[in-house]
């Protein structure tokens, strides 16, 4: 019996069209890093608050 190739996952990127973002994968995003961000603000304000002698 013959083994078929399996398609290469570069080539079949390439055959993709391109698909733009949704407006709510946007906002999504949007949220996801600003929520990101902040956290690592009051986390890092936390440890100077907290622990004041280890910076």
């Amino acid at each position: 019996m013959e083994q078929q190739q399996q398609p290469k996952v570069a080539d079949e990127i390439k055959k993709m069209e391109y698909e733009p973002l949704l407006p709510a994968e946007l906002s999504l995003i949007r949220w996801s890093i600003g929520i990101g961000v902040g956290s690592l603000f009051i986390l890092y304000w936390l440890s100077q608050w907290l622990f004041p002698g280890g910076h």
